[in-house]
């Protein structure tokens, strides 16, 4: 059985996930293309069965699935009741068994959670990772793997971003959308399935990219990831993110009182930005790494990645009140860099209901 480290060009990560195979702007145009596939090692599958899963599912997340159709996909937030976000997801469901595709490091965090959750309802939660795999690429590159299949019905996850999914709402005001042809999606395989891709690209008979090229796109596409993305004190509407893992008018939930009053009412407190990096010294920041306008911090580096045809990119979460349109600079272990910016969530998002500000009693009385 081959293993990546036998691919040609292969670099792994120090969890044994694939970095790159040599050239990750190559793979970002072949995995663009379909002509590549994506080994997601910083994936993680669990699944729900029971009749009440979905509706199980709907009374805990941001999204509506009770009348979820089998084969559709969409994701779902687990927020706090503050309103933050806690787990994300992406769903497909089978028409018997709920499929989530999870980040790994929240993998065994949320299985936990969705155990002490289940009370008497007639649901079964359950951690897939050691006998099932997830492999990315676009809908046609993943549609010629042999994804399980257990209801006569492929696993296969076809991100609905950036599309507004019914109950959503975009904050971004940029068309087209840069994520609008990004073609992505991901499908939950057995182990014996991802060693026969790994033996064919060993082979030289399958290409492969990395995760390198995987994030890349995402970023550029200004696609919120849970284990990049997130801090404690996220709040979905600060991603965008209201456009595919939130249902406005769907039932309750934990941390729906904030989603609607941030929405309806408010503003969202920080706001992700993205950013084109000077790289004529190839310093590239991490994340952490404090975002200035001026001598002020306003925020701070979320994702990083260098794209084929954007060269140096960012994404960061920065102040609602931090000016719009002029260049930031980024504090960087190496020195500094100047970064322009490009609105994603906009200073005045939210506040979308529009409630009139009524005159107090005392000054209506003498104005009669």
């Amino acid at each position: 059985m081959a293993t990546l480290a036998e691919v040609p060009g292969a670099v792994l990560d120090d969890d044994g996930g694939l970095r790159h195979v040599g050239s990750p702007l190559t793979e970002q145009r072949r995995l663009a293309s379909g002509s590549a596939l994506a080994p997601l090692a910083d994936r993680r599958v669990l699944t729900v069965g029971g009749e009440d899963r979905l509706s199980w599912l709907d009374s805990l997340s941001s999204q509506a699935l009770t009348h979820l159709p089998a084969g559709v996909s969409t994701e779902l937030l687990i927020l706090d009741p503050q309103g933050r976000v806690e787990h994300a997801a992406a769903l497909v469901d089978d028409g018997a068994t709920a499929w989530l595709i999870v980040d790994a490091t929240d993998a065994e965090p949320l299985a936990a959670w969705l155990t002490r959750m289940r009370f008497r309802l007639r649901v079964e939660v359950r951690d897939r990772s050691d006998e099932l795999a997830v492999i990315g690429g676009t809908r046609d590159a993943v549609s010629a793997l042999s994804a399980v299949a257990p209801e006569g019905r492929a696993v296969v996850w076809v991100d609905p971003w950036p599309e507004v999914s019914p109950g959503g709402w975009a904050y971004a005001r940029v068309e087209p959308h840069p994520g609008a042809d990004r073609d992505w999606a991901e499908a939950v395989v057995e182990r014996a399935e991802l060693d026969r891709v790994v033996a064919a690209a060993a082979a030289g008979e399958q290409s492969l990219a990395g995760r390198e090229a995987v994030e890349a796109l995402r970023v550029a596409a200004w696609r919120p990831r849970l284990s990049v993305d997130a801090d404690e004190r996220l709040l979905p509407h600060e991603m965008d993110w209201l456009r595919t893992a939130v249902h406005l008018s769907k039932g309750c939930y934990r941390g729906q009182e904030t989603v609607a009053k941030v929405h309806n009412l408010g503003h969202p407190p920080r706001r992700v930005v993205a950013l084109q990096l000077d790289g004529s010294d190839s310093i590239l920041p991490s994340r952490g790494d404090a975002v200035r306008a001026g001598d002020t911090v306003v925020g701070a580096i979320t994702s990083v990645a260098v794209h084929h045809e954007d060269g140096p990119i960012a994404l960061a979460l920065i102040r609602r009140n931090a000016p719009e349109g002029v260049t930031l600079e980024i504090d960087t272990a190496d020195g500094v860099i100047a970064a322009a910016q490009e609105t994603v969530v906009p200073s005045d998002a939210g506040a979308t209901a529009g409630v009139p500000r009524l005159p107090r009693l005392g000054r209506r009385r003498a104005a009669e």
